[in-house]
């Protein structure tokens, strides 16, 4: 059987020590460019590839990042965010040589903060995305900090944080939806909101309130869903079996809004000419439905990414001050054609 290189076999062929070949290999400085390129082209001529584990063991790092998510399994199979969100992580993480590691909690706050104490204490990971923020304190950040585990929020928590961000303004995208919508002439613009808990599924229902105000319209119907195609399928004929239903409605992500305009689909309702529907998250099936869905885009990769790298560089300054946030372009909304103008007359359910 042929034996794998190894570090010495790089070394002996590039005319370099093995420390050389170490700094080389893990982009430390101390190396010229002209010697690191000769060892790097080295290696890969003899199919030298480094043990994560030795490598794990020689800087006292685990090069891996975690992920804890308190969901049930089943939404998170549901949501076509989190997939593009993580794929989005691991193109950073690869080109890194780091790996991501996964855990999902469906037993409350004890066992979500078990499982990040666990990752802490058995060194597995060098520093955690925070997703899903809650609204107000997030206990999360105190613990995080007492572990003294490297951590970057996706949007920025409520209060104070030790740690960076990456944001994005998500307003001006639900603004642009309730604009549009008025632009058409609805007056009655209902919406499914995500869970109040979470400071996304809030800011969301806010930026349509506070859009409904500023144009001079009145509140609208709302109904708190759980961003599950369930949730909207259920919140969706709450508010169509209203005495006076909505003509437009506005739903906090794709997945409830697909779902909405099925059920409406049901009870004999035309998308849009009879109600107007718009969702959020521009998802690839968002455009493949029928009517195809008009929507506000969120890049869920270019956000994972963003959000990756910035980790990798909190982890190796271990300064958060130092890092910054990150922030990314503005929600855009899509137009499709699911939104119309309203119908003439009053229509019943």
């Amino acid at each position: 059987m042929r034996r794998s290189p190894t570090i010495a076999d790089v070394a002996r062929a590039a005319g370099v020590s093995k420390g050389t070949v170490s700094f080389a290999l893990n982009d430390r400085p101390g190396v010229a460019p002209a010697t690191k390129a000769r060892i790097l082209a080295t290696a890969e001529e003899l199919g030298f590839r480094p043990s994560h584990r030795a490598r794990a063991l020689s800087h006292s790092r685990a090069f891996a990042l975690g992920l804890v998510m308190a969901r049930p399994p089943e939404l998170l199979g549901a949501d076509p965010f989190f997939p593009a969100f993580i794929a989005g992580v691991e193109t950073e993480l690869a080109k890194a040589g780091h790996a991501l590691l996964l855990r999902v909690v469906t037993g409350g706050w004890a066992e979500e903060a078990e499982g990040y104490r666990r990752l802490a204490e058995d060194g597995r990971v060098d520093g955690v995305f925070l997703t899903d923020l809650r609204v107000g304190t997030d206990p999360r950040l105190e613990l995080l900090t007492d572990l003294r585990l490297p951590a970057v929020t996706l949007q920025l928590p409520d209060g104070d944080t030790p740690f960076p961000a990456v944001t994005l303004d998500e307003s001006s995208g639900v603004a642009a939806a309730v604009a549009h919508l008025a632009g058409l002439g609805h007056r009655r613009i209902a919406h499914v909101a995500g869970p109040q808990e979470f400071v996304h599924g809030c800011g969301r229902r806010t930026a349509w309130c506070e859009a409904l105000d500023a144009l001079g319209l009145p509140p609208g119907p709302e109904v708190v869903g759980d961003f599950t195609a369930a949730g909207g399928a259920i919140a969706t004929r709450r508010l169509l079996g209203e005495p006076e239903p909505p003509t437009a409605i506005v739903y906090a992500n794709d997945l409830m809004a697909i779902a909405g305009v099925t059920v409406a689909q049901e009870l004999g309702l035309r998308i849009p000419d009879d109600l107007s529907v718009t969702g959020f998250d521009d998802t690839e099936l968002s455009g493949h439905v029928n009517p195809p869905l008009t929507t506000v885009r969120v890049d869920a990769l270019g956000l994972g990414r963003a959000a990756a790298g910035l980790l990798l560089r909190h982890v190796d300054q271990s300064d958060a001050a130092a890092t910054g946030n990150v922030g990314l372009p503005p929600a855009e909304l899509v137009l499709r054609k699911s939104t119309a103008p309203p119908p003439a007359e009053p229509r019943n359910t």
